[in-house]
């Protein structure tokens, strides 16, 4: 498994994808208009499928919402499904198969709140993403 460390624990309000101006993306998220939300992390760990161990996390559907009104024309097409907030753990190294229900239900909670969104870069790297703050967006 190739687990996540703090400096990767996120959850995406929306996937963007490439972008081909940045200066636009910042602006854009500016426009989010929000309020201070509450995240609630857990009640334990889960898996998408047999590539993803996670965490669930609530509380952030108006958020992701309005960062995807705000941001809507820029980059990928948002997401058609419902937002599904979540925070990676793990994911298997390369095409290894691990049976990621042995590492379901362990208990993990947490409820703190969201202060700020921000616009990051994503770089695929050998020993996983690495992520760059690009701009910060404080929520109301």
């Amino acid at each position: 498994m190739r687990w996540t460390g703090p400096e990767q624990w996120h959850v995406t309000l929306r996937f963007l994808g490439s972008v081909d101006d940045v200066e636009v993306a910042k602006g854009r998220l500016h426009d989010v208009v929000a309020p201070m939300a509450l995240a609630e992390m857990g009640p334990a760990s889960d898996r998408f499928g047999d590539r993803v161990l996670h965490v669930p996390v609530q509380g952030l559907s108006a958020l992701a919402a309005a960062v995807v009104a705000a941001s809507a024309e820029i980059g990928e097409p948002p997401n058609d499904r419902a937002f599904s907030g979540h925070i990676t753990l793990a994911r298997p190294r390369g095409r290894s198969k691990v049976d990621l229900r042995l590492l379901t239900g362990t208990p993990l909670a947490a409820t703190w709140a969201v202060h700020e969104v921000t616009l990051v870069a994503s770089t695929t790297r050998p020993e996983g993403a690495h992520y760059e703050v690009i701009e910060r967006q404080p929520t109301s």
